[in-house]
């Protein structure tokens, strides 16, 4: 292999679901940077690799990227794996790919498992477009403040959640979002892996009945119904203004409330 940064994906839980590639470019790699050596340990044992390894994470990362950047310009090959899944996704690796980037380093995606399409694909739910959120946030006023400024998205959203907070944030959704059809996607390729479909109420139901709950979680909202407007474009953008939100801001929100670009409500206003 030439000196690259290779980004490999492995598996989210069933170990079988690794490629024959990310194989290849393990056993062909000079180091590789893990999110947790300990745990990517355990899957290169199962494989028979036996490989330098070095730790890659959030509170090293700074320093971490100097020094494989100095190994790539130098000729080494470095593989970048995350826990599980693909590396970048909600996971480090940003500062080291720019960094390779910008030193001229080709970076190779080696693509495998991911939580996000996995889910998506088993939900039951549109899949024509969809929005990935990463971790929502873990306080009850930020989580709440940006679900609802998500009230007019029209494609599936997908993010991922704790298990202790769970019940809180379904409750957020069925406040803020009403009857969506919703989708909790939890141990994705495990041996306890389920799918709970329904409104945001009903799925939490179902899950505030356990004794806990425990896992992964990938959490799916689907769209919902439009809501019709009431008042013309014009109107709706001059009580955004009365309200005190500048004009531009005005007109960002109408045409996200109304699935409109800010071309168009600009045209109408005008």
């Amino acid at each position: 292999m030439p000196a690259s940064l290779y980004l490999v994906a492995t598996p989210i839980g069933n170990l079988e679901d690794i490629t024959l590639r990310a194989l290849r470019v393990l056993k062909e790699a000079d180091v590789i940077a893990c999110e947790d050596t300990r745990q990517t340990g355990k899957l290169l044992a199962h494989f028979g690799i036996d490989k330098p390894t070095v730790s890659y994470h959030d509170h090293n990362e700074a320093a971490r990227t100097q020094e494989l950047l100095a190994r790539l310009v130098a000729g080494a090959q470095v593989a970048l794996v995350s826990d599980a899944g693909t590396p970048l996704i909600s996971d480090p690796g940003y500062r080291l790919v720019i960094a390779a980037i910008a030193a001229g380093i080709p970076v190779v995606p080696v693509p495998g498992a991911s939580a996000v399409l996995s889910a998506l694909a088993g939900a039951g739910l549109p899949t024509d477009a969809y929005r990935y959120g990463g971790f929502l946030p873990v306080k009850s006023t930020q989580r709440r403040k940006l679900l609802e400024s998500l009230r007019a998205e029209t494609c599936t959203l997908i993010f991922y959640e704790a298990p202790h907070r769970i019940l809180d944030t379904l409750a957020d959704i069925a406040s803020l979002l009403g009857d969506r059809p919703v989708v909790v996607a939890r141990e994705l390729t495990k041996f306890y892996e389920e799918f709970l479909r329904g409104t945001a109420e009903q799925v939490r139901v179902q899950l505030a009945a356990r004794p806990s709950v425990k896992g992964e979680i990938t959490l799916l909202i689907g769209k919902g119904a439009p809501v019709a407007a009431t008042n013309s474009v014009e109107e709706a953008v001059h009580e955004l203004e009365e309200a005190g939100i500048p004009r531009m801001d005005a007109i960002k929100q109408v045409a996200r409330d109304r699935g409109l670009s800010k071309r168009d409500v600009y045209k109408q206003i005008m």
